[in-house]
């Protein structure tokens, strides 16, 4: 069982080459390469503009190659990646295809692309339907993603694009094809007003669960923090996972928890401590594997 993480938290306090080693350093098998900032968006005022980051300039492919290549000469590969959002932006839908593309050349084969929050599974379908045909010459499934909108008046979670575990097999089921598959988010799935839960989404996509990001909550807000430090059940999680035969990656988006706790002059002492909990996961789900084979 391979651990790996985002690497977008770390880059709060380096450049992603930098993250790339030090996710080798702490231990992990393998990095997430985080492409939020293809296009620079403000969610306070819905404005989009260009980005100067490497991955969004003309050598994008230098730029991605060279990571994988600083993860094989430390010991990592890129497992997965994540495209920026919300990909109702022009600007952001745009990018998609470059994002597959920089997932290909750093070495990854999947790529998680949110849908659009508040369109239907239909409308979402276009979208990856569009995708398609150059996610296969790529080589990289795309991956959607459980979400969540928030209800003010009440103050908590809100339906929104595969946020429910029905919605989400619908959003699969309407593409139909093997290059579309499903991260479900953990803690998104126990967030209260969803309706749902991680071990029953696990239960109802099955084999369609191909990637996690895998994060606590306090079972109200989205905390993305490491795991084992708030209120979900991990240890239902586990054996929802081994019930589904889960074949990839424990992948975290502990995202918030570097930047919680931690500052540039120990932010190491916090990646190997995610690093711990993703092993400390890993090693509990192969023990289930072989309780059952007694």
């Amino acid at each position: 069982m391979r651990t790996s993480t985002e690497i977008a938290s770390l880059c709060q306090f380096m450049t992603q080459e930098e993250a790339v080693r030090a996710v080798a350093r702490a231990g992990f098998d393998a990095f997430d390469l985080s492409m939020f900032d293809l296009v620079r968006y403000d969610w306070a005022t819905g404005e989009a503009t260009a980005s100067d980051a490497p991955l969004a300039g003309s050598d994008y492919v230098k730029a991605a190659r060279r990571l994988r290549q600083i993860g094989l000469d430390h010991g990592v590969v890129c497992n997965q990646s994540h495209a920026p959002f919300p990909v109702r932006v022009p600007a952001i839908r745009d990018m998609l295809r470059r994002a597959l593309e920089c997932t290909a050349e750093a070495g990854g084969r999947l790529c998680v692309i949110h849908p659009d929050n508040d369109s239907c599974a239909e409308k979402n379908a276009e979208m990856y339907a569009e995708l398609l045909p150059f996610a296969r010459a790529c080589g990289v499934k795309m991956a959607t993603e459980n979400m969540w909108n928030w209800n003010m008046a009440e103050d908590h979670a809100a339906p929104a694009a595969c946020s429910s575990h029905e919605d989400f097999l619908r959003h699969i089921q309407a593409v139909n094809d093997p290059y579309l598959v499903a991260c479900v988010d953990i803690g998104h799935a126990e967030m209260r007003g969803l309706h749902t839960s991680a071990p029953l989404m696990l239960r109802t996509l099955g084999s369609h669960v191909q990637a996690l990001h895998m994060h606590d909550v306090d079972l109200h807000h989205d905390n993305h923090e490491l795991p084992m430090t708030l209120k979900v059940d991990w240890d239902g999680v586990l054996r929802a996972l081994r019930e589904i035969d889960y074949q990839g990656d424990f992948t975290l988006e502990a995202s918030s928890y570097l930047g919680n706790h931690y500052n540039a002059e120990n932010v190491m002492e916090g990646v190997q401590r995610m690093a711990d909990a993703a092993r400390t996961l890993a090693n509990r789900f192969e023990r289930l594997k072989k309780e059952e084979t007694v």
